[in-house]
Order: structure tokens, then C-alpha cells, then sequence
């Protein structure tokens, strides 16, 4: 029996031989072929050997004709090895499920701190990464990265400059920069209402203060539209002028549309798979979908794994793969000047006030070159054009 990892996983008994005929016993197993080694003679009636354990049977039936009997010693290999766990399972699998059990309660989130930030700026911040995941009692590997982590972080919390994540082990760790915003200047109690750009006046809202203009007429930039100063010249008082002077105002747009523009869409099929990674190679948990697609984009989010503190070679990986197509949009010339006409709105609206509307609009000039669609455009306006002006001690 020298090949020793063969005889390991069939399974060797150690027998004893007890009798007057062992030669003739020994003889009969070797006639059988029946691998018989390690025998060792104690006297004339005792001798032990080691037998494979599929040929037990076998030997049963040679003692039958043997002046000579046989017990079973031990038995060795790996039938006997999983007979034992099995009888034992009960403590295997109990130590096993320790180990899965810490394993697991080392990848959970056990802290989340914040530093740096006001208690309500904290409280907040708590609330937003909650609806995210990132709270007590949390998978660490079920976690998006640090940095989306941050991301969502500036994206949706307007008082903060910028925020740090770290991972310690268990704890997740953020340091807060909050905006420092500037003071309100105190203004002067008194005040004029001029006119911020060139107007034909189309409505005046006076609450306080001399109005000195009408409508529909044309006031520069920098006229006085109302008054600080009320009264007649015997009883003169000095006010805070406040109101709002509605004008019609002009601008000018620049607007480029492309007939044709290629660019890639999702198509909404994709999968998502998991995977342990070992470093050396990594093991899929679930979701083995190998669907090929022509064309796709991949986005992997890697975790690595920890016993206490301590970072395991190994990480959870989650690896989404979604589907893209190719599409084109064309427009025809009539589409694109409406599109161009639609986009200048849009753009001039986003730099105007609140209570701004366009009046009226017209093209200028309309040109097609090099597959594009290009627009001057002149706008009316109808917006709010007063700003406030100090008076001066004296005037």
C-alpha cells in the first residue's frame, strides 16, 4: 500500500488475527488478491495486518475456511473520517455557523459618526444617509462606495461645501465642511428704486415711495423709477421706497441644433452578478446569467471583507451589466428651428427672475450648414427691472 492518498480516501481497516491457520489465512487473501500489508506476527497465534476497507467483505469469507478469527482494530481513511463528522455534526456545524455568524456581524455598520457639523446640519445628514442605507444594523457589502456615498452627499444637501467618507471596520466615519454663508449687509433704511437696464414701462406696484415714471415710458439704466423722498418741499420725509416696476426688456439668442445626432441608450435588459473574490480568482455566489450583448456597459462595486478589524484577501464584488444600443435622432429642418426655438426659451428663462415671462419672439436669421440648424433670435420681456439705490445723506 504505498500510494498513501489512494488508500486515504478508500479507507484502511487494521485487523487481528487470532488462530493456528494465519499462514494459511495470509496465503488465501494474497490467491484472492486481496492488498494485504503492515502484517506483523506476534507468535504463533497473533498477528496483526492492515486490510483496504472495500475488501472487509471479501475476508469474511475467507475466515469461514481459516482455522483462525478476526477483530477489527481501527479503521483509518476518509469513509471513517466523514462517519465521525457526521456523528458529530452537531458540533460542526455549530462551530461553523460561529464563524459565519462573526464573520457577518464584522461586515455590519455597528457606528455612524459625523463631525464637524451643526446638529441640525447632523441631523439631516442622518436622515439622507438612512434613505441610502448607511445606518446601524446595515450590511457593509449591500453598501454603495464611499465616494457615490459622497456624491449623494453634495447632490442633495445644499448647506455643505464638501464631505468626507472613511470606512474604520465596523464604523463609518464622515468629516462635514458646511457653507459659510456671508451675513446679510444691513442696508440703509432709506433707498430709491432705479432701473436696472434699458425699459418701456408697463406696470408699477408702489408701496412705498414717490413714483416718478408711468406707464409706457422709456426709462435708461440707472433712472430713478421711484422716489425715496416724498412730500412737498416745506414737508419733506425720507422713506425706503419699495415696489416693483414691471418693464419690457429685449435680448438676443444664439441657438445651434443639429439634424442628426447619434448617442447611446439603455435598453432596460441587463443582470446583476455577485461574486468573492479571492484575489487569485473569483468564486460567483449567484445570478450566473453569461448573456453576451453587442454592445453593454459594466459597473462593478467592490467591498472588502473584515474579521473584527482585521481586512480579509478576500472582497465582495457586485457587478451590474446593462445593455446599450446605438440610436439616432433626426430632425427635419421644420423640427430643428422648433427645437432651437424651444431650447432658446428654456435658456433665457433660466437666467431671468421668477415672475419674468417672454412677451413675444422672432427670428432674425435662420441658416442650415454643415448639418445644422442655426437661429438668431430677438425676445420681448416682460420682467421686474427695479433695483435699489442708497440715498445719500445730503442729497
Amino acid at each position: 500500500m504505498k500510494n498513501g492518498w489512494t488508500n486515504f480516501v478508500i479507507g484502511t481497516v487494521r485487523i487481528r488475527i487470532v488462530g493456528k491457520g494465519i499462514e494459511r489465512f495470509l496465503n488465501n487473501c494474497v490467491r484472492q488478491q486481496i492488498m494485504i500489508s503492515n502484517v506483523h506476527k506476534v507468535d504463533g497465534q497473533l498477528a496483526t495486518a492492515t486490510i483496504l476497507l472495500k475488501d472487509v467483505k471479501k475476508i469474511r469469507i475467507l475466515i469461514r475456511n481459516a482455522d483462525c478469527k478476526i477483530y477489527f482494530i481501527r479503521g483509518r481513511g476518509f469513509p471513517f473520517l466523514t462517519k465521525r463528522v457526521i456523528k458529530n455534526s452537531g458540533f460542526a456545524l455549530g462551530f461553523l455557523s460561529f464563524f459565519i455568524i462573526l464573520g457577518l456581524l464584522s461586515n455590519m455598520v455597528w457606528k455612524v459618526e459625523i463631525s464637524g457639523a451643526e446638529p441640525q446640519t447632523e441631523h439631516q445628514m442622518t436622515k439622507q444617509l438612512a434613505k441610502i442605507g448607511v445606518k446601524r444594523g446595515e450590511f457593509q457589502f449591500l453598501l454603495e462606495s464611499p465616494e457615490k456615498i459622497q456624491r449623494y452627499l453634495t447632490d442633495n444637501m445644499n448647506n455643505i461645501t464638501w464631505v468626507g467618507v472613511e470606512v474604520r471596520g465596523t464604523s463609518y466615519h464622515f468629516q462635514v465642511v458646511e457653507k459659510n454663508e456671508p451675513k446679510p449687509q444691513q442696508k440703509t433704511p432709506y433707498q430709491h428704486l432705479i432701473a436696472k437696464k434699458k425699459a418701456i414701462i408697463t406696470n408699477l406696484f408702489v408701496e412705498k415711495g414717490q413714483p416718478l415714471v408711468k406707464v409706457n415710458d422709456f426709462v435708461n439704466e440707472g433712472e430713478v423709477l421711484v422716489s425715496g423722498i416724498i412730500g412737498n418741499e416745506k414737508n419733506k420725509k425720507v422713506v425706503a421706497a419699495k415696489g416693483k416696476v414691471y418693464g419690457e426688456t429685449w435680448y438676443k439668442s444664439e441657438v445651434e441644433v443639429p439634424l442628426k445626432t447619434d448617442f447611446q441608450v439603455l435598453t432596460g435588459n441587463g443582470y446583476t452578478k455577485h461574486y468573492l473574490d479571492f484575489q487569485a480568482f473569483k468564486m460567483p455566489l449567484w445570478a450566473f446569467n453569461k448573456e453576451k450583448y453587442g454592445s453593454k456597459v459594466t459597473e462593478k462595486v467592490e467591498h472588502p471583507l473584515y474579521f473584527f478589524k482585521w481586512k480579509l484577501p478576500l472582497s465582495y464584488e457586485k457587478v451590474a451589466v446593462r445593455e446599450e444600443q446605438n440610436s439616432q435622432r433626426v430632425y427635419s429642418k421644420q423640427e430643428a428651428v422648433e427645437k432651437a426655438l424651444e431650447i432658446g426659451r428654456k435658456k433665457l428663462l433660466s437666467t431671468l427672475g421668477e415672475d419674468a415671462k417672454i412677451k413675444g419672439e422672432k427670428v432674425l436669421h435662420q441658416e442650415q450648414d454643415n448639418g445644422k440648424v442655426r437661429l438668431s433670435i430677438h425676445y420681448q420681456v416682460i420682467e421686474n427691472i427695479a433695483n435699489t439705490q442708497p440715498i445719500i445723506q445730503g442729497d
